[in-house]
């Protein structure tokens, strides 16, 4: 076994085994992780023994919690572009992962959010423990879903991914099933004996039908039709309104989470599921970066995190303060290309 910092990394038979080992951050990706994973990436893409990679999260309670957004923060802070680097490498490790040739296979239990969907449901087989715990939660820091989260937000049912993608709500393994975010449930108890069919050379699906287990409906499921009917609404406006007309719990307590969101992220998140339609993962990315790179020069992402992470007093101050006054040419302005693109190409 080899460990690279917080990255350890094993050849079981065919198998190529990474394990997420920051237990006490949970999990959450380090530059020095995302170097990692690529690293043993490329290797094993060129060993022939090696028939599939694996990736599981230490610890109990949770698969990877994100990148270390705060570190991007203190880099802006700072303005020494670390951050900058850090969230193009991560991109880039995520379209290494989709576009791996070899299977992929996430083992999920516990929280992944974030940057841990990142290194997750890129793969080409994604098994969720029952008491997985998703969310991509960036619209409450003043930052937008990004890790290729536009390509697989896209993707779900419905309009499944644009509520997940605003709201940041926190959902169950069947919701992610059913947002095609997993593609089966597996214990984790179970997960052991699964990586020892892998290693045998077993073909993934094979392996994963051997313990697949089905869950009741979660706890979306009652809501989904309302979903569909309140976010295919043709503005973020037009969203609170139909929320706030509709009256259910359900809409107004998604109504309440999205007013305590960044008006400028959910403008730009509703954008860019928009322009995300069609793209493919890497082009996805290269639209996420240009996100990126301008708001994490905003006042809403210090602020953001500052809020969540640093004082923990969960009262953002955001500017400005209402959709309304959130300049359109500010929206426009953020998908524009850049001097130095993601890939460069």
């Amino acid at each position: 076994m080899q460990q690279d910092r917080h990255i350890l990394a094993e050849k079981r038979g065919a198998l190529g085994l990474l394990t997420l080992n920051r237990p006490q951050a949970l999990n959450a990706l380090t530059p020095d992780m995302v170097a990692g994973i690529q690293e043993f990436l490329d290797e094993w893409a060129a060993d022939p023994q090696i028939r599939a990679v694996a990736i599981r999260g230490a610890g109990d309670r949770a698969f990877c919690a994100g990148g270390d957004i705060r570190l991007v923060q203190q880099s802006v802070l700072a303005g020494d572009g670390v951050g900058a680097r850090f969230l193009a490498d991560e991109y880039r490790l995520n379209a290494r992962i989709g576009a791996f040739p070899k299977p992929y296979v996430a083992l999920i239990h516990g929280f992944v959010m974030g940057g841990g969907a990142g290194v997750s449901v890129h793969g080409s087989l994604r098994l969720a423990d029952p008491e997985m715990s998703f969310a991509m939660p960036e619209t409450g820091i003043g930052f937008i879903p990004d890790i290729g989260a536009s390509h697989f937000l896209t993707r779900s049912p419905g309009r499944l991914g644009l509520y997940l993608g605003m709201t940041g709500a926190r959902i169950g393994a069947a919701d992610a099933q059913a947002a095609a975010l997993v593609d089966a449930i597996v214990a984790r108890t179970d997960f052991p004996a699964l990586l020892d069919r892998l290693a045998e050379g077993e073909a993934p699906d094979a392996a994963a039908d051997a313990f697949a287990c089905k869950l009741p409906a979660g706890e979306l499921a009652p809501h989904r039709r309302r979903v569909d009917t309140v976010f295919a609404a043709s503005s973020v406006e037009a969203i609170l309104e139909r929320l706030d007309r509709d009256g259910s719990v359900f809409a107004r307590e998604t109504a309440q989470t999205l007013r305590s969101r960044s008006p400028t992220s959910l403008k730009l998140v509703f954008r860019q599921l928009q322009a995300a339609q069609g793209l493919s993962l890497r082009q996805c990315l290269a639209m996420e970066y240009r996100l990126a790179m301008r708001v994490i020069e905003g006042h809403d992402f210090r602020e953001g995190v500052r809020a969540a992470l640093v004082d923990k007093d969960r009262n953002p101050h955001w500017q400005p303060q209402s959709l309304a006054a959130v300049p359109e040419q500010v929206i426009e302005a953020a998908f524009a290309p850049l001097q130095h693109e993601l890939f460069g190409d």
